[in-house]
């Protein structure tokens, strides 16, 4: 009988990193599965998980967790250097950011891995469970609102008191994907008056359903329902100069502006000028959720509040890690629902279809073999 599998769970090294790809929850369904779960010493810790309640799920917790590895789970992708020990063709699942680390993708198949980047989970139904872009994404919008109201020096909600009435505050989402979505349903859970925009006209609806006032570029065409894959794609000159237009004039009247707009592999699109800024009211709020990947706003600066024309622009290098417990427990089930999906009772591990395993294989053999790297 074949030894069971081995699977480690890495603690992150970047800068920043309080997510863990394993919780207690996920390792006892792996150890479930036949599976053996090593966890590396104080993973958990940025995510409020103890080593001793790894322990208790029946996890193996020490230094050398990787010894063995048939699978190495992480929420950011190691470092090479970092995967000494693990076994020849070991998969490494998580979030590899293909595009910006193209030279730590060529070392994994240099090291023979099996690297399998989970943002390129393809937008299907089956695999809505496994899809991390979604579930982060999520929380993100929901604290980009958060953070913006804490650095917002007024109230949202309007309120009728003695003294007199506040008035709610105005706020105006740019983007209407996951992130976008839940940003308007916190914003209006707040108490503000909502609006939003996308470049794909069939999130009109979407945007209404959640009682906030679409803003659209009118007689212009746009998108008609999604980008390839789920995604925004990149507009025309027209469009953009007529969205711009209509942009400047409502963005002068608002109070918050959350903006959420990336395409994949390349630098976020930008939607907020200097000049739009300006015309903005002192003591409004920017929160932009692509600042990591170059900004929708111009002068957003990752992890700083920056004063312009007396708007606070504000943005973190990577929202969901302010949010490490809950987080980590999403992108945990993300994981462990891609490879359960997958799992073979006779042999006692994943073997994954085409349609999946193509979408998020990078690497396989010593070889760079996804067609979005190599196109």
């Amino acid at each position: 009988m074949s030894e069971p599998l081995r699977i480690a769970v890495l603690k992150e090294r970047a800068s920043g990193e309080t997510r863990v790809s394993a919780t207690p929850e996920t390792v006892k369904k792996f150890i479930a599965l036949g599976a053996v779960v090593a966890v590396e010493a104080g993973a958990g810790t940025g995510a409020s998980i103890s080593d001793a309640e790894y322990e208790a799920a029946g996890a193996q917790v020490s230094k050398g967790a990787l010894t063995g590895a048939d699978i190495v789970l992480g929420v950011q992708g190691p470092e090479p250097k970092a995967l000494s020990g693990a076994r020849a063709g070991a998969w490494i699942v998580a979030s590899l950011d293909p595009f910006s680390q193209r030279a730590r993708i060529d070392a994994y198949a240099e090291l023979g891995m099996e690297a399998l980047a989970m943002e390129f989970m393809p937008r299907i139904t089956r695999a809505q469970s496994m899809d991390i872009l979604s579930s982060q994404s999520n929380l993100s919008g929901y604290k980009a609102v958060i953070e913006a109201a804490n650095v917002y020096g007024r109230a949202f909600p309007m309120m009728m008191t003695a003294a007199g009435t506040v008035s709610a505050a105005k706020a105006f989402v740019m983007g209407v994907g996951v992130a976008g979505l839940q940003a308007i349903a916190t914003a209006r859970r707040l108490g503000a008056q909502v609006s939003a925009t996308d470049v794909r006209s069939a999130t009109k609806e979407q945007i209404m359903s959640l009682g906030a006032k679409p803003i659209f570029v009118e007689n212009v065409a746009g998108i008609e329902g999604e980008g390839a894959g789920g995604y925004a794609t990149e507009m025309s000159d027209e469009y953009q100069k007529a969205q711009a237009e209509l942009v400047s004039a409502h963005i002068a009247k608002q109070d918050i502006v959350i903006t959420t707009a990336l395409i994949p592999g390349r630098a976020a699109p930008r939607l907020i000028t200097d000049a739009q800024i300006a015309t903005m009211k002192p003591g409004s709020v920017i929160f932009d959720l692509a600042v990591a990947q170059g900004g929708n706003v111009e002068g957003s600066v990752p992890d700083e509040i920056v004063v312009k024309h007396g708007v606070k622009i504000m943005g973190y290098s990577n929202t969901p890690a302010h949010l490490a417990a809950d987080a980590s427990a999403l992108f945990s089930r993300n994981l462990y629902n891609f490879l359960s999906a997958f799992w073979d009772k006779e042999t006692g591990r994943p073997v994954l279809d085409e349609e999946i395993g193509e979408a998020v294989r990078l690497t396989k053999d010593g070889k760079v073999v996804s067609a979005r790297l190599l196109g």
